[in-house]
C-alpha cells in the first residue's frame, strides 16, 4: 500500500512534489534505509522530506518515492563543514512486490542496487535545506530509470550548467560512496548508498584523462574542496589545481604511469556497414534507392545479455571482454543488397527478430555525438594504448561500439578481421602502431 500523505508540509519549487515530515509507517525496504538514517541522525527522527505526490508507479513523472534533508554539524577539526544532507529513496526496491522493480533475492542488489545523497555546505543565512538538490537527485534518477544505466562510486556525470542554476563554477559531478552510510543490507537486497560530488570542469576533465577514483582522493587532502566526506560548496570559486599546484603534477603522472580506467561513456552513436564496391563507383553508402535499410532488431534476452557484457566490460580495469553466449543465435536475412546500419535512437522490437550471428566487415561509417567523441583521444592514449578497451554505448536502445587492442581477451575482433559486429554490437581492432601515433 502507498504511505499515508504526511500532515504538514513546506512550499516547493518542485513539480508534483511537496516537502513534508515523514509520518507513516514504510515499507520494509524504506524501513531499512530509515534505519540506516536514524543510527546517524538519531536526533532528527521526522527530516524534512521531499515526497513525490503521485507515485512513479501510479503513473506520476517522479520515479523517486522521497527525498529525506538531514542537517549535519560536521566537524570542525577534519575539515568538514556544516552542511546539509540529501538521501533519496526509490532507485531501490522499497516494496518488495514487483510494483517499480523486479523481486530479487536478498543476495542480490536492491533494485538498481543504489540510493542517491548529496552534501551542501550550509551557509550561515540557511534557516531550511535548500530544495534545488532534490531536483537535480530526481533528474539523475529519470536518467537511470530511462537508461537502466546504474551509477557507481568513481563515476562522473558532465552536466554543463551550474548545478544550482547559478553563476557557479560547479557544474559536473562525481561519484563516490557515501562515507557514512555506505552499503546496508535490506530485505529485497543490498544498498550502497552513492554520493553526488558537485566539481569544476577542470576536475572532471581529470576524472576523465585519469580516473574519479583518483581525483576523488586528490580533492579529500585539499584544504576548501569539502573536508573528508567532500561536501559540496557551491561557492567555491577555485579548482583543486587552483588550491593546491601539485594536484596537476599528481593527476599527470597517474595517467603516464596508469592510463585511464575510464572504459566507456554514455553517447549517441551510431554505425553503417560500408558497401566498398559502392564505395569505388563513387557511392559511400550504395544506391540512393538502396541504403534504407531494414534494420533487424533483437530480442528482450537478447538485448539484456549484451547489457550485461558490456556492464561487466565497462566495470572490469583488466584488458577483459566478456563472451556472449552463442544459444539460439541465427542469421538474419536481408533484401536485396541492403547493407547492415545501427542508430542509438532506433528501439528494439522484442521478440520480432533472432540476434545475427558475429560476422566482420570490410569498411564502417561511425557517428558519435560530439561531447562523447571529443573522448577519442583520450581512448586511444589513456585506454588503447595501455593495452585497454573502450566503449561508446548507446543512451537509448542497444548500440554500442567498443575500440579494442590485440591484448584485450575475449574481442571478437582481431588481427585477421579488425571490424566484427555482433547485432548491434560493433569492435573496432586499433592496432598498436595506429594508437601510438595519437599523441
Amino acid at each position: 500500500m502507498e504511505d499515508k500523505p504526511a500532515t504538514s508540509s513546506i512550499r516547493t519549487n518542485l513539480p508534483q512534489t511537496a516537502a513534508s515530515v515523514i509520518s507513516a509507517a514504510p515499507p520494509a525496504g524504506l524501513e531499512s534505509l530509515y534505519n540506516a538514517c536514524r543510527r546517524h541522525y538519531p536526533d532528527q527522527p521526522n527530516p524534512l522530506q521531499v515526497t513525490a505526490l503521485l507515485k512513479y508507479w501510479l503513473g506520476g513523472p517522479d520515479p523517486l518515492d522521497y527525498i529525506s534533508m538531514y542537517a549535519n554539524a560536521g566537524d570542525s577539526e577534519d575539515g568538514i563543514p556544516a552542511h546539509w544532507h540529501y538521501i533519496t529513496f526509490g532507485l531501490s526496491d522499497l516494496h518488495g512486490d514487483g510494483r517499480v522493480h523486479q523481486v530479487t533475492g536478498s543476495d542480490s542488489p536492491s533494485g538498481f542496487g543504489f540510493e542517491l545523497t548529496f552534501r551542501l555546505k550550509r551557509e550561515p543565512e540557511d534557516t531550511a535545506p535548500p530544495t534545488w538538490p532534490a531536483a537535480l537527485m530526481h533528474a539523475l534518477a529519470k536518467y537511470v530509470f530511462q537508461s537502466e544505466n546504474i551509477l557507481y562510486s568513481g563515476d562522473h556525470v558532465s552536466w554543463h550548467s551550474s548545478l544550482d542554476n547559478s553563476e557557479s563554477r560547479i557544474q559536473h559531478m562525481l561519484m563516490f560512496t557515501d562515507p557514512q552510510l555506505g552499503t546496508v543490507q535490506t530485505p529485497y537486497g543490498s544498498v550502497t548508498f552513492i554520493q553526488i560530488v558537485g566539481v569544476c570542469s577542470e576536475e572532471l576533465q581529470a576524472a576523465q584523462h585519469w580516473n574519479g577514483p583518483g581525483v576523488i582522493d586528490l580533492m579529500k587532502t585539499v584544504q576548501g574542496a569539502g573536508g573528508h566526506w567532500l561536501v559540496t560548496d557551491m561557492r567555491r570559486g577555485e579548482t583543486i589545481f587552483e588550491l593546491d599546484p601539485q594536484m596537476q603534477d599528481a593527476v599527470d603522472h597517474g595517467i603516464e604511469m596508469e592510463g585511464s580506467n575510464l572504459s566507456g561513456v554514455s553517447a549517441r552513436c551510431a554505425w553503417v556497414e560500408i558497401d566498398l564496391a559502392a564505395l569505388d563507383d563513387g557511392r559511400l553508402f550504395g544506391d540512393s534507392k538502396s541504403d534504407t535499410c531494414s534494420v533487424p532488431h533483437i530480442t528482450d534476452e537478447e538485448s539484456n545479455e549484451i547489457k550485461a557484457v558490456l556492464m561487466k566490460g565497462l566495470l572490469n580495469t583488466k584488458p577483459v571482454l566478456p563472451p556472449i553466449a552463442n544459444k539460439h543465435i541465427n542469421d538474419i536475412v536481408f533484401s536485396g543488397s541492403h547493407k547492415e546500419s545501427y542508430d542509438s535512437n532506433a528501439s528494439s522490437d522484442a521478440g520480432t527478430f533472432e540476434l545475427l550471428r558475429t560476422r566482420t566487415l570490410d569498411a564502417v561509417h561511425i557517428s558519435i555525438n560530439l561531447e562523447a567523441g571529443s573522448l577519442l583521444p583520450l581512448a586511444l592514449r589513456g585506454r588503447l594504448k595501455h593495452g585497454r578497451h573502450f566503449t561508446f554505448k548507446s543512451v537509448v536502445g542497444d548500440v554500442a561500439i567498443t575500440f579494442v587492442v590485440p591484448t584485450v581477451v575475449g574481442a571478437f575482433a582481431n588481427q585477421e578481421h579488425p571490424l566484427a559486429v555482433h547485432g548491434p554490437w560493433l569492435q573496432v581492432l586499433m592496432r598498436h602502431g595506429t594508437s601510438r601515433s595519437f599523441r
